[in-house]
């Protein structure tokens, strides 16, 4: 017979004293079955005593996660969570250095667990923390030139505990003083820095700018770019990515009017003017260092690196949002002498003096050029830029492209200005909606997703990278056109065909402007059209009336089919990722489907699961007769909180929430826009509603595709076998292999 589910059995161990096996009743209270292990080993005050987890956790039990112990845990009876802070509380005060080592090292370990944290942050632990990085170097000079190994722990776990319990959010990052922000931004910008101090120090830089606007301001005018830098030439990886994190978050939470960064030079990063904003994109030494010493190093990216490079190129893209949305002033002189340039430098015409010509004469010859230039407005060619996006871009990545690849511009407005009407391509639209597309594909103006890696090496290798991007693209636009012997009409249909050839270039990941130009040039129109004809052909849909009979027929068996696969992912589970303010120290959550459908199982983890997570580990469920309704993306509770996750689109189409009760809801962020449809998908078939995610779309169609054509296959007198043929036993030699070697 089996044991009562209120019933666990473990093992308890006490230091000095052989392990006692225990059932725990879990009916009982916490304290009760405390008092009872302490009597068993003849304790008294069981009040100072409490179980924890003998594992590389060691967090306490409470009443709120006792549900967590298995069958068959080992737990261990230790000092309570009040006493233990106490104790540290006091040791680390103590004059003798090992025993404040001791205790400090044992306080960056407890304060990982959030109910030793809540006592130690009741003692003002935290203040106590402060007050001995601010007092600490003066105090200890002299211990740190006689025992500098000692004085680095020393520092790195209080740094480390001190970040441990700031984690955990019950304290507010507002509360700092100055002299604490200069003494951890000191260890940033000493030459000379134990490694785990100065990773500490980075972590609480990017936390404090993160999580107040104040302490941005007191954190910018402490760190320098050109401070930064010489971490970034190291060799370890870590600390280079805590470096590439503080100057995004310094990037992301700077104010609009400020939002700028001195690369060259030790200038304080609340210095600069905002006409210097554009100077970001001119990252000569940071962005030669970052190519140089991570991107082209001899170490693979990490996933964590890759997510601030990606951070840091939209930040860089973004700058462009201010010139993108800037609609051009048909009166302003000075925008007016850009387009005059353009057609100077096209046509090799120096500006005629006032008195050359009658006025009409002129405008008649402006008139023509600019018609020649590809404009749509030939009297007043900058109405054209008055659309936004891409409003003044557009009109400064036609002027880089004529100054710093003339010869390819005056040939591409001279070639399509000798052609017949309908057949040129003109530059000035084309212009104008290329630098659009761009604006799109990069997404500028949007904020950095909270998970992605994908960064792009090729804008690591120029100063100009978006200008030199649109002078690779302008190019292929005009050849696709030739390609395509298109004519006016054709225009859309010229944009589609370049945005296709461009977004397949940018998915190999070239590693610089010239592999992606090479990418480009065997992406003709005529590949693209083999590419498409062969992906067509794999989606192949017949549309006659039997055949779309047949579908019709088969739908709601494939359908079925559908809905089963997603239960069964659902049954499976999925790993989920707490959104934090502080990336690095993930925290994940897990949940999946009991297996007859009923209760949805989940619960805290530590880390990333290897495979499934059992049901029995997962604390807490959830059933399924309870859920009242699925809401998706703004209509979901925790995108409306405060905080980028509210204006990030990305995580707004990955969000999901399931309420139950009256007012409960469940929040998911989905990993990935897969994980986001199969648990849509199931979700709303376990409530009996329609599954309409884009997957299901696609699934159907393949699925469909696959039945349709396995049934109108000619197997007539064809035996098709039971079970599959055995697999061949391995041949006892390979001598017949040849190298084409």
């Amino acid at each position: 017979m089996p044991p009562p589910a209120d019933i666990v059995k473990v093992a308890i161990e006490w230091p000095g004293a052989f392990p006692k096996l225990m059932e725990i009743d879990q009916k009982k209270p916490l304290s009760s079955i405390i008092k009872e292990v302490c009597e068993g080993w003849s304790l008294g005050n069981h009040e100072n005593f409490a179980l924890q987890h003998a594992d590389v956790t060691n967090f306490y039990i409470t009443e709120k996660n006792r549900n967590e112990i298995k069958n068959g845990a080992i737990l261990r009876l230790t000092s309570s969570p009040a006493q233990t802070a106490q104790q540290l509380h006091e040791k680390i005060q103590s004059s003798s250095m090992d025993a404040k080592l001791e205790a400090l090292k044992d306080l960056a370990n407890s304060s990982r667990d959030i109910t030793f944290a809540q006592e130690f942050i009741n003692l003002d632990g935290i203040s106590l923390l402060t007050q001995m990085v601010e007092s600490g170097t003066e105090r200890y000079q002299k211990l740190q030139k006689i025992m500098k190994p000692c004085f680095g722990d020393m520092l790195s776990f209080t740094l480390t505990a001190f970040v441990e319990l700031m984690d955990h959010g019950i304290v507010s990052w507002d509360t700092f003083s100055p002299a604490f922000i200069k003494k951890i931004a000191s260890y940033v910008n000493k030459s000379a820095m134990d490694v785990a101090v100065l990773q500490r120090s980075l972590a609480i830089l990017e936390s404090m700018v993160l999580n107040s606007h104040d302490l941005y301001q007191k954190v910018a005018q402490e760190i320098t770019i050109g401070q930064l830098i010489p971490h970034l030439q190291g060799v370890d990886q870590d600390i280079q990515t805590y470096t590439i994190a503080v100057i995004n978050a310094l990037f992301l939470k700077a104010p609009e009017e400020k939002r700028q960064l001195d690369l060259e030079d030790n200038v304080n990063i609340l210095d600069c003017p905002l006409t210097e904003m554009a100077n970001i994109l001119a990252q000569k030494q940071l962005r030669s260092i970052i190519l140089s010493n991570v991107i082209r190093s001899n170490r693979s990216i990490n996933s964590e690196m890759a997510h601030q490079l990606y951070v840091l190129q939209v930040l860089t893209f973004n700058l462009l949002e201010d010139r993108m949305r800037t609609k051009m002033d048909p009166q302003d002189q000075a925008q007016r002498d850009i387009i005059f340039e353009l057609r100077r430098i096209a046509f090799d015409v120096e500006c005629e003096p006032n008195n050359s010509g009658s006025i009409e004469k002129r405008k008649s010859m402006y008139t023509r050029d600019y018609k020649k230039l590809g404009f749509i407005n030939h009297v007043n060619p900058a109405v054209d830029f008055t659309q936004i996006p891409p409003g003044m871009l557009a009109l400064d990545n036609m002027l880089y492209f004529a100054k710093h690849q003339q010869d390819a511009y005056i040939r591409i407005v001279l070639e399509n200005s000798s052609r017949e009407d309908k057949h040129e391509c003109p530059f000035g639209r084309s212009s104008i909606e290329l630098t659009k597309m761009l604006c799109e594909i990069l997404k500028v103006g949007e904020l950095p997703s909270e998970t992605c890696p994908d960064f792009h090496p090729m804008f690591f290798t120029h100063d100009r990278s978006f200008e030199e991007f649109f002078c690779i693209c302008i190019q292929l636009l005009n050849k696709t056109w030739k390609e395509m012997r298109a004519t006016s009409e054709d225009f859309n249909k010229v944009m589609q065909v370049v945005k296709d050839q461009i977004m397949r270039a940018l998915n190999t990941k070239p590693n610089s402007l010239d592999q992606f130009k090479s990418k480009l040039q065997n992406l003709s129109y005529t590949e693209i059209l083999k590419i498409r004809q062969s992906e067509r052909m794999n989606q192949e849909d017949f549309q006659s009336r039997p055949i779309l009979e047949l579908r019709e027929k088969i739908q709601p068996e494939i359908m079925e089919l559908i809905r089963q696969q997603r239960l069964n992912r659902l049954c499976e589970g999925t790993c989920f990722r707490k959104i934090s303010s502080r990336r690095r120290q993930d925290k994940f959550w897990y949940c999946r489907l009991s297996p007859n459908h009923k209760v949805l199982h989940y619960g805290d983890l530590e880390e990333t699961p290897q495979g499934e997570v059992p049901h029995d580990s997962l604390q807490e469920k959830l059933p399924v007769a309870d859920i009242k309704a699925v809401m998706t993306g703004k209509d979901c509770p925790h995108t409306k909180e405060k905080g980028a996750l509210k204006q990030n689109k990305e995580v707004l189409e990955l969000a999901f929430s399931v309420l139950y009760e009256s007012d409960e809801y469940l929040n998911f962020i989905a990993p990935d826009k897969h994980e986001y449809c199969v648990w849509t998908d199931g979700l709303n078939a376990l409530l009996g509603k329609e599954m309409a995610s884009d997957l299901t779309k696609s699934d159907l169609d393949t699925l469909l595709s696959m039945e349709m054509k396995l049934r109108l296959l000619d197997l007539e007198n064809i035996q098709i076998p039971e079970v599959p043929p055995p697999i061949p036993k391995e041949p006892s030699n390979y001598d017949f292999v040849y190298n084409c070697k």
